[in-house]
């Protein structure tokens, strides 16, 4: 089979196409015949060499993490057979901890994600395959794992419910996009930002109800502040906006943040953070039964992800490129 190796850790032109023999299912194990798998800042940022979970010792590595297709041979004590198709939830955990047991499973200690979709066919833990219904393809399917499943779960860590004023800045990348969809489903209003008016009316079209066109951090601030006190913020830039964040929300603001695009540090003030009666939280990925849920909400009709394009398997370098540009709104799927 061939896969889409990061043969050097350099950015997108370190992806080289390799051949690599085809898995075998152990007991529990799947392979699954790969249609779609999208791509996402985390496999960036190990291409880039910048994530603590590869090193250069890995290489050649296979990454992606959001897989869907078709079970081609199921192992011994599996839940799946042969032609089911299959959405692969990515949470990898130890299975005995009280958050494995009690829940919820991606505060696991061990807690760890799959890496190797970047090909025709992934071996996979049996347990961690969602069914597909027929309504729902492949290709919008690869789009939820990662980026709409950390949407849903930071809307439920900050509590938001229909009604309640939600301030998401960057809102045109994969986990923005989500944040937007997902928060119109439930009845929220929210505010957006980007630098570019094009995407910003297309996020409108998502039901973006608020649209601030600015990176610039005192005019988002003064922007927002013009809209009103947001009660959330689903915040995956970090670096300067989490003070931004802060400094717009009313009291008992609460933000919650899953990613470091704008920086490795969350920069906030220490006496408006406690007087205000704010909070901050980190939050990474979600548990399988959210997919299961989200799932349910594309096969019901109530939510359809955001696809920007598709590669083939031979052009993943290019996808990465284009996400490196920032020239897209919604998800980078790659169609092996």
């Amino acid at each position: 089979m061939q896969v889409a190796a990061f043969a050097e850790l350099t950015g997108p032109d370190g992806v080289e196409l390799l051949d690599r023999p085809n898995p075998t299912p152990g007991e529990g194990e799947a392979v699954v015949d790969v249609a779609a798998c999208s791509i996402n800042r985390h496999d960036l940022w190990i291409l880039q060499g910048d994530s603590a979970m590869v090193s250069g010792d890995a290489l050649p590595f296979v990454s992606g993490l959001d897989v869907a297709g078709t079970v081609r041979e199921a192992g011994p004590d599996t839940a799946v057979s042969e032609g089911d198709r299959v959405l692969l939830c990515p949470n990898e955990t130890c299975g005995t901890c009280e958050f494995c047991r009690e829940g919820p499973e991606n505060r696991c200690a061990a807690f760890s994600l799959y890496h190797g979709g970047l090909a025709e066919r992934a071996l996979v833990d049996g347990d961690r395959l969602i069914p597909l219904p027929d309504a729902v393809g492949f290709v919008e399917a690869a789009a939820l794992p990662t980026a709409y499943l950390t949407a849903w779960h930071m809307m439920r860590r900050a509590g938001v419910t229909a009604g309640d004023l939600v301030f998401v800045p960057g809102a045109t990348g994969g986990v923005g996009v989500a944040c937007v969809q997902l928060l119109d489903l439930v009845g929220a209003r929210s505010i957006g930002t980007s630098t570019s008016a094009e995407k910003l009316a297309a996020i409108e079209e998502l039901g973006c109800d608020h649209l601030v066109e600015t990176a610039d951090p005192n005019e988002m601030l003064a922007a927002v502040k013009d809209v009103g006190r947001p009660d959330a913020t689903l915040n995956h830039l970090a670096g300067e906006y989490g003070q931004v964040a802060m400094a717009a929300m009313g009291r008992g603001g609460v933000q919650v943040v899953c990613g470091r695009t704008a920086g490795p540090d969350l920069t906030i003030q220490a006496a408006p953070f406690f007087l205000g009666h704010q909070s901050v939280h980190g939050s990474t990925m979600g548990t399988q039964p959210e997919l299961e849920r989200l799932v349910g909400f594309v096969a019901d009709g109530d939510l359809s992800p955001v696809v920007d394009r598709t590669y083939p398997l031979a052009e993943t370098g290019a996808a990465f490129r284009d996400m490196v540009d920032r020239d897209v709104v919604g998800k980078l799927v790659v169609t092996p």
